[in-house]
């Protein structure tokens, strides 16, 4: 069983679970997550409202054991990345 410890990001009008690029390659999904998600590097900040669900989705369906904690800031970092490009 593969473990994930995983960081959901809030701010007041939205959240972003952080995941790793590799993962979404892993598990088939990078083509299906929306524009809606950002990312910086080998991190993708997928948003809540679909992205996040279809990464837990298919992370519980693969097997791994998901930890999430959560990380608020006002505004987020995060709203200033690049959107997801597959």
């Amino acid at each position: 069983m593969k473990t994930r410890s995983l960081t959901f990001h809030t701010d007041p009008g939205h959240g972003w679970l952080e995941v790793s690029r590799a993962d979404l390659d892993a598990l088939g999904i990078a083509n299906t997550i929306s524009p809606y998600s950002f990312q910086k590097a080998a991190r993708v900040y997928l948003e809540e409202d679909t992205d996040a669900a279809r990464y837990m989705d298919a992370a519980k369906a693969a097997g791994y054991r998901l930890t999430i904690r959560d990380q608020y800031a006002d505004p987020s970092p995060i709203r200033n990345l690049p959107s997801f490009a597959p």
